[in-house]
């Protein structure tokens, strides 16, 4: 208890801090500076809030603990009711302490970039992928969250071969950082005359978008620029002049093509926001190699090869394999209705960290 005393007692510290910096005449004028701290501040305000009803519940059981030994039968009985009250509040507030305290991913407060391909199964993989965008800007849309293409190829059955959005809100990357990985779907095509069952995938990565508040930067040096004429459908302009935009990163061999926005300019804008984010993944993975970081507070690796739910169309079933979930509710999870698969892999991670820090 000592521990988690002195711990709530250096976050409110840090908390007061931040107060007296963000007042500072050379902190106002840097917009950077500012965003970061008001960020860092939010975060610690649900354990400062905590520490100060803990504080506040604490004193009122010292207080009534001195009362329950008086002479006075009616001022016993009250301090009684208090003690009565106040003792399975600090337990409940107790444990809502320990899941604040949890170290937090830095990364939960960003947006995303995600990026959805058709895989196995040809047309009907393409079309899956086109349910996965659909699912996810569902999601998104009952959040208040902000959903933007910045590459796509359409499919001629329906769907895309490949889609390129990003997701803006509050902590989206905190309920979306599970869906990296293939995505298996069993049902009936509608081209299929016998009505047999198929099993298609599409993959799916998702990425923080990393902005002007991150500590991280490319050397402009380690880049290649490249344009090109479009291909595909898009309007006139894009077959008359080189407005797609390639850009390689050539320490990884990262390679991003954006040709959907309006102009070269569009598009090397959207190219550099989406190669910004798999550099930085990139260099965060091997930084985790090397010193040996793959925590098993993880739930599943994390990457885009990796087979991490079924979505099974003739039994209304959806089954999340890294932390064997089965939810008969495909129906409502396909109209973006995810909460309770979301909340099921945070109650693993919260609990798998909590094993990890005791």
């Amino acid at each position: 208890m000592d521990a988690v005393r002195e711990k709530l007692k250096s976050i409110e510290k840090r908390y007061n801090e931040i107060s007296d910096e963000l007042v500072k005449e050379d902190v106002m004028s840097d917009i950077k500076k500012v965003t970061k701290l008001s960020k860092e501040q939010a975060r610690l305000q649900g354990a400062v809030d905590a520490w100060h009803q803990l504080e506040s519940l604490d004193a009122k059981i010292e207080e009534a603990e001195s009362l329950v030994n008086e002479d006075d039968e009616e001022l016993k009985e009250m301090a009684q009711m208090e003690l009565d009250e106040c003792r399975p509040q600090r337990e409940e507030l107790l444990a809502h302490i320990q899941k604040l305290l949890i170290p937090r991913d830095p990364e939960d407060d960003h947006d995303v970039i995600m990026e959805i391909r058709g895989g196995a199964g040809g047309d009907e993989g393409n079309i899956f992928a086109g349910d996965l965008y659909r699912m996810y800007t569902r999601y998104a849309e009952s959040k208040g969250w902000k959903v933007q293409v910045l590459e796509a190829s359409p499919s001629e059955a329906g769907g895309f071969s490949q889609i390129i959005f990003s997701i803006k809100g509050t902590d989206v990357y905190k309920d979306l950082k599970w869906e990296s990985g293939v995505h298996r779907v069993q049902r009936v095509p509608k081209t299929e005359t016998q009505g047999r069952i198929h099993t298609s995938t599409a993959t799916v990565l998702c990425q923080p978008e990393i902005d002007d508040t991150d500590d991280f930067e490319i050397d402009p040096k380690d880049l290649t620029f490249e344009t090109h004429r479009a291909s595909g459908a898009g309007g006139q302009h894009i077959n008359k002049t080189d407005s797609a935009v390639r850009i390689v990163h050539v320490p990884t061999g990262i390679t991003v093509n954006c040709q959907e926005g309006r102009s070269q300019i569009e598009n090397r804008e959207t190219a550099l926001r989406i190669i910004k984010a798999r550099v930085y993944e990139e260099m965060k993975r091997r930084k985790e190699e090397e010193a040996g970081k793959i925590r098993r507070a993880k739930i599943g690796t994390g990457d885009r090869s990796e087979k991490i739910r079924t979505y099974n169309y003739p039994q209304n079933r959806v089954t999340d394999h890294r932390i064997h979930l089965t939810l008969t509710q495909l129906d409502q999870i396909m109209e973006g209705k995810m909460d309770n698969l979301i909340a099921g892999l945070q109650a693993e991670e919260e609990k798998r960290k909590l094993e990890e820090e005791n």
